[in-house]
């Protein structure tokens, strides 16, 4: 029975990739990218001369095709993205889903490994035993009924959030869910990480004060915590 094996990649520091998924990407007929580049750039570190396809979340029709008939001829496949754990704010469920719904003999393998959503969780100084994760807000339409849902939540909500919105969203986040205790960590992993904790007010003075600054930019990807209370 062909497999696919659903891996995770080093969102920023190479160290974080496990020897299983090493191997596995060694021994794959193929591995699906979400960016070819990006991926091969991770092989060449690694020595691995594995052949790569681009799989996105705007893949056609057809693409998808291509990777079900690779998996009924027995053909075994790696599935990575940019960077972090596939299916986390990711569209890797459907192609899942129409291996799934077509009945394609295949087993979907998921190899654990670095997720800026997990790392975040785990340095909380505030119970995560349960909590939402509701991805990137909304750009523009229904941000307002976003934040609200936050409001009702009675355990943390886990964000998303780009350097060119995070300002944005905190200050949304202070004046629709109120000042609450948060956590915002910034390029986890890699060579500027911070985590800045404290009320939704302080936090935003202390990006505010970071952007002015050229050593300290807002850059990079933002993992925002924000508690019940």
């Amino acid at each position: 029975m062909a497999k696919i094996y659903i891996i995770a990649t080093p969102i920023g520091n190479l160290e974080d990739i496990t020897k299983r998924a090493l191997r596995i990407l060694e021994e794959v007929d193929l591995v699906l990218c979400e960016d070819t580049r990006t991926t091969q750039n991770l092989l060449n570190h690694f020595n691995i001369n594995a052949p790569t396809e681009s799989y996105f979340q705007h893949s056609s029709i057809s693409k998808i095709g291509k990777i079900l008939k690779k998996l009924k001829k027995g053909q075994n496949l790696a599935l990575v993205t940019e960077a972090g754990t596939p299916g986390i704010s990711d569209p890797v469920f459907k192609l899942i889903k129409k291996i799934v719904d077509k009945e394609i003999e295949a087993e979907i393998i998921p190899i654990p490994g670095a997720s800026a959503l997990s790392a975040t969780a785990s340095v909380c100084h505030f119970p995560m035993n349960r909590f939402l994760f509701l991805g990137f807000p909304p750009k523009k339409r229904k941000r307002k009924k976003f934040f609200k849902q936050i409001k009702k939540r009675d355990y943390p909500v886990i964000l998303y959030e780009s350097p060119y919105r995070v300002l944005k969203t905190l200050k949304e986040i202070k004046k629709i869910v109120g000042e609450r205790e948060i956590i915002v960590a910034r390029e986890i992993t890699k060579k500027f990480e911070n985590i800045y904790r404290g009320k939704t007010d302080q936090i935003i003075k202390k990006l505010e004060k970071a952007e002015g600054k050229t050593e300290d930019k807002i850059k990079g990807e933002f993992t925002i915590v924000i508690n019940s209370k």
